[in-house]
């Protein structure tokens, strides 16, 4: 897959737009995306990719299907992203999903490095608690990256969970390399030469966020190199919550004053109305 033009991108980030304002409707994802067709603009590809979604649609149910056989228009991650929000068992909501897409499909319009677009399709993985050697793999195919960083890609998917992602940026930057050459030039012993990939920014707040919950470092790169912020589940609110635990208070009160109730008017409790014949 070749990177598409920025018009492109910029009319799939208007259908996911268009997409999440109008899950509330009453209309089927179907009926929706024709709508969202006649406003697409004719001169780039996304109409004939909506068709195959919409037959797609018809005959699977997933958009995640469609997506995957048009490989050539839809990058690897965006499928992956679209996958993980139509499975049932997953943990990504479809409106998060969306926003994700039409985050980065903006994204893409621009003129982004591949730094950025590494860490926010990292932390997307992160963020989300999404499966990470799928995650990976879809990233490594992804035409924004050239050979270099493929390769690395698919070599930091052995390495999660036991490396930090702080560790694996900063002896990938241009700040390591610094580091090391100073050692090199004092002791005279030469090393290998470090992979760099990331810049001596990238490096530095690497260093800092060692040992650190990722939160602190993705915000802090979020802030520094100005990729956009990634969408992540909302907190449940503890006012949802409430009301069920006040249901089952009340339900175990009644009981018991219930047994209350038999032990005073009978002089104890009956323990036959817990036994079924």
């Amino acid at each position: 897959m070749e990177p598409l033009a920025s018009e492109e991108y910029i009319e799939q980030a208007y259908l996911f737009r268009g997409l999440n304002n109008r899950l509330d409707e009453s209309d089927p994802v179907q009926v929706v995306m024709k709508h969202l067709r006649d406003e697409i603009l004719t001169t780039t590809k996304l109409p004939m990719a909506i068709d195959f979604i919409l037959a797609e649609l018809a005959h699977v149910g997933l958009m995640s299907s469609a997506m995957l056989q048009l490989a050539h228009y839809f990058s690897g991650f965006q499928t992956f992203v679209m996958t993980a929000a139509e499975d049932d068992s997953g943990r990504l909501d479809m409106r998060v999903a969306l926003l994700i897409l039409e985050f980065e499909a903006r994204f893409r319009s621009e003129d982004v490095s591949q730094v950025a677009m590494f860490l926010f399709q990292f932390e997307t993985i992160c963020q989300n608690h999404l499966d990470y050697d799928y995650g990976l793999a879809a990233m490594a195919i992804d035409p924004i990256y050239d050979e270099k960083w493929r390769q690395w890609i698919k070599s930091i998917r052995r390495k999660i969970g036991m490396v930090g992602i702080a560790d694996l940026i900063y002896v990938n930057s241009e700040h390591y390399q610094v580091q090391q050459e100073r050692v090199e030039r004092s002791t005279g012993e030469v090393g290998e030469p470090a992979l760099v990939l990331f810049g001596d920014k990238e490096g530095r707040i690497a260093l800092a966020n060692r040992n650190k919950d990722p939160k602190y470092l993705f915000s802090a790169l979020q802030r520094q190199i100005g990729y956009p912020e990634v969408p992540k589940p909302k907190q449940a609110d503890k006012n949802d919550q409430l009301l069920p635990k006040l249901l089952r208070q009340m339900e175990r009160m009644e009981t018991r004053m219930k047994m209350l109730e038999d032990e005073n008017r009978r002089g104890g409790i009956d323990l036959n109305q817990f036994y079924q014949d």
